[in-house]
């Protein structure tokens, strides 16, 4: 049985720049729920873009169109009352207001606020490096902006905060 508060679902929708940790986040968010038996799916922006997605680019429309297919997804998930995980980048105030606009009140914004140096340190895909060596183009933070959320209820620092105290911050907002 879920527990009581956490009974109706909800998309957290986790928002950062590559390399800031999103995907760690979302895979422990969705080992936690299991834990709590609260039915969850994660929805990952790399593992979209190689499937449903892989006819997009990254144009400011293709970017659009990939945050849009991807809510829209979320929000027949959620009507099966599981929790939704999603893994984004979306750089930008329109690319998350679009993912606001279609699943209203279910979405919750959590900003992975990780310097853009750490971020290159990490570098896990090796994108930083490529786009140095001017083999991709339009990634967020070098070539287009990364716009921060203006309020998020739930910001998680990484460069100091642990994936599981990220977790909590995260499980605290869905309790209150």
């Amino acid at each position: 049985m879920k527990p009581i508060l956490l009974q109706n679902a909800k998309c957290i929708w986790l928002t950062g720049l590559s390399g800031s940790g999103k995907t760690t986040l979302a895979n422990e968010l969705k080992r936690e729920f299991d834990l709590l038996n609260v039915p969850s799916v994660v929805l990952d922006g790399d593992v979209l873009r190689r499937g449903i997605n892989n006819d997009l680019g990254f144009s400011e429309s293709d970017r659009e169109e990939n945050i849009r297919r991807a809510a829209e997804i979320a929000k027949l998930v959620l009507q099966s009352d599981v929790m939704v995980i999603c893994a984004f980048m979306s750089p930008t105030t329109k690319t998350r207001l679009i993912a606001r606009n279609i699943l209203r009140q279910f979405y919750i914004e959590v900003f992975v606020n990780t310097p853009l140096n750490i971020c290159i340190e990490r570098d896990v895909k090796g994108l930083y490096k490529r786009a140095e060596r001017g083999e991709i183009k339009n990634l967020s933070g070098i070539d287009t902006p990364f716009e921060p959320p203006v309020e998020p209820p739930v910001i998680i620092h990484t460069q100091n905060q642990s994936p599981q105290e990220g977790i909590q911050l995260i499980l605290d907002f869905l309790l209150k």
